[in-house]
């Protein structure tokens, strides 16, 4: 028998350690077999070597995980043991694969496994929801993986060219130049899927095609898969212009946040007019993540329920 001790830095991240209630411990204690006990402000195991060695694991992969994400729920720790065990986690069906070798991409939350498979279930999705819960990012990966495997010919990503309150009229450049501000969060998903030269070469070649809103007007898109990111910053009538521009053999995801409206006062949203609009009509989904979908830094969590419980006082 060995034993290991980790340390624990104070109550704050205990609580993330060992959830409330100590709900995550007590999963943790049924799934390893290793003995563990904590006092002191540190975590305690024990047990033959491979058991402490897969707890150590285990422990050190939670204490990352917290320290990025922030409070995580009982799908993400099920996947951190799956991860640490050699096991199968509950969404591993998700995967995603895309075009560099060896990267693998999937759903952290209950939500996001079931907007991937309304991706691949239905010809047209809705996706709404705050900021960094991985709307655009796993569009744009369920994208890649269908080109990869052939099953479309084309992608194109959209943005609607509204401003978030303040003017880029007077940036120097081109038209292009001056559009690439609002691009750049698309073809930031893109580079993280993709090496630099073929990415140039996919959108040199109009394999990709990133472009605003304005440009889509009069086109029908066949055999692609057609992303909009920022939905919420449309007007009615340049949601059904996009909408309509979907073609044979096409998929088409449209992603936004309701509560980053940047379009003038008293402009009905696009996006919100849609999904109350269409939810319903068969062949279509709309999907709602919350703040439990958030996967950025544990404080992006934080800064939108403050936001939130912010307009609920005013």
């Amino acid at each position: 028998m060995i034993e290991a001790t980790i340390p624990v830095g104070g109550p704050e991240e205990s609580l993330l350690l060992f959830g409330v209630g100590d709900e995550h411990l007590k999963r943790i204690r049924q799934d390893l077999t290793a003995k563990i006990a904590t006092r002191n402000g540190r975590i305690h195991l024990s047990g033959d070597e491979a058991a402490v060695k897969q707890a150590t694991e285990l422990f050190e992969r939670l204490k990352s995980t917290v320290g990025r994400e922030g409070p995580i729920g009982p799908e993400r720790l099920a996947e951190l043991l799956a991860e640490t065990t050699g096991g199968k986690s509950p969404l591993s069906n998700y995967e995603v694969l895309v075009q560099q070798p060896g990267i693998k991409i999937r759903p952290r939350t209950d939500g996001q496994a079931e907007y991937l498979e309304a991706i691949r279930t239905h010809d047209l999705v809705f996706c709404v929801g705050p900021a960094g819960t991985g709307k655009t990012f796993l569009a744009v990966a369920a994208a890649v993986e269908a080109l990869k495997e052939r099953r479309i010919r084309k992608i194109v990503l959209v943005r609607p060219a509204v401003e978030a309150g303040e003017s880029l009229g007077f940036l120097p450049g081109d038209l292009q130049a001056k559009i690439n501000p609002y691009l750049r969060p698309l073809l930031d998903a893109l580079g993280e899927m993709m090496d630099y030269d073929q990415l140039k070469r996919y959108t040199s070649e109009d394999i990709i095609e990133v472009a605003p809103l304005a440009y889509m007007r009069g086109r029908t898109l066949n055999n692609a898969f057609i992303i909009m990111d920022e939905g919420q910053n449309t007007t009615v009538a340049q949601m059904k212009m996009f909408l309509t521009r979907m073609g044979s053999n096409s998929k088409v995801v449209v992603t936004g946040d309701a509560t980053q409206v940047d379009l003038p006062p008293n402009t009905p949203s696009g996006l919100a007019d849609a999904v109350g609009r269409l939810d319903g009509i068969e062949g279509l989904a709309c999907i709602r993540l919350g703040r439990a979908d958030i996967v950025r830094h544990r404080l992006v969590n934080l800064i939108v329920n403050a936001y939130e419980e912010g307009a609920k006082r005013t």
